[in-house]
């Protein structure tokens, strides 16, 4: 107890200084990495940066300069930093390597988060799947398809291949092929489909549709037939052309052929 007491009179003053100064400089450090935290934030929302993103990087800030304030304070206590730098940096080195997929994941999610190729609400393929997305996550996307079925696909995934955004751009066009036998007469047809589109009002103006002779055909003349529409009414407005331009042919008379093959039956006589 004399030995205690003695290097509490000798040193207690100053290790009382020390662990003071090390409270000051955790304390208002503190207040200042949060202060530049949410100054951050603020630069990054007025560059119309992604909320989500903004929020991460915030506190991925926010922990580093934290870190930065506890280190300094413990090495006003005479701590040694270095030794203990190095055990968090191995520390580190363990956790990522055992979570490396994930960080994998994070570091493809923040990449569509920067880069934008699609947003919420458009229709992509990508990562092996297709379907609107319902949100872009930090490891993974969630997407659902037309039968509202729910899909996860992880952020590297979708990064690491090639993405189709099929809503991104205001107008596509509807590609179709209609075959009509040798027989008919290529000008009614192209007549009787262009008349069927200009009817159409979905059908846009420009750029103007177009019918063409794309193939000669073993069993038909094929006619390529590509009308403009906005996007959202790609399908309704391909599914009303094919029923309507059969329709019309069959008014008309003119045939859609199919493939068919011609057997012929020849008897041979038994030798007698």
């Amino acid at each position: 107890m004399e030995n205690i007491s003695q290097w509490i009179a000798e040193n207690g003053v100053d290790w009382g200084i020390k662990i003071a100064v090390a409270i000051a400089i955790f304390i208002v450090g503190k207040i200042i990495v949060r202060i530049l935290a949410n100054l951050l934030e603020r630069a990054l929302r007025k560059g119309g940066t992604d909320d989500m993103l903004v929020k991460f990087l915030g506190n991925i800030t926010y922990g580093i300069l934290l870190v930065a304030v506890v280190l300094a304070a413990v090495d006003t206590l005479g701590v040694n930093v270095t030794s203990l730098m190095a055990i968090l940096g191995a520390a580190g080195l363990a956790v990522g390597l055992a979570l490396k997929d994930s960080l994998g994941n994070f570091a493809a999610g923040v990449m569509i988060i920067i880069f934008r190729p699609f947003k919420i609400g458009d229709f992509i393929n990508a990562g092996g799947a297709a379907g609107v997305v319902d949100e872009i996550g930090l490891f993974a996307t969630l997407m659902h398809t037309g039968d509202n079925q729910r899909i996860i696909v992880p952020n590297s995934a979708i990064i690491g291949g090639n993405i189709t955004n099929v809503s991104a751009l205001e107008t596509r066009r509807v590609d179709l092929v209609f075959g009509i036998g040798y027989d008919d007469n290529i000008g009614q047809a192209r007549d009787i489909i262009m008349a069927v589109m200009e009817a159409d009002t979905r059908i846009l103006s420009d750029p103007a549709p177009a019918v063409a002779v794309g193939e000669l055909a073993d069993s038909s003349v094929n006619l390529n037939v590509r009308p403009w529409v906005n996007s959202g009414d790609y399908w309704p407005v391909r599914a009303d052309l094919l029923e309507n331009i059969k329709v019309k042919f069959d008014e008309a008379g003119i045939s859609i052929p199919y493939p068919q093959q011609d057997v012929y039956m020849h008897e041979v006589k038994a030798a007698g």
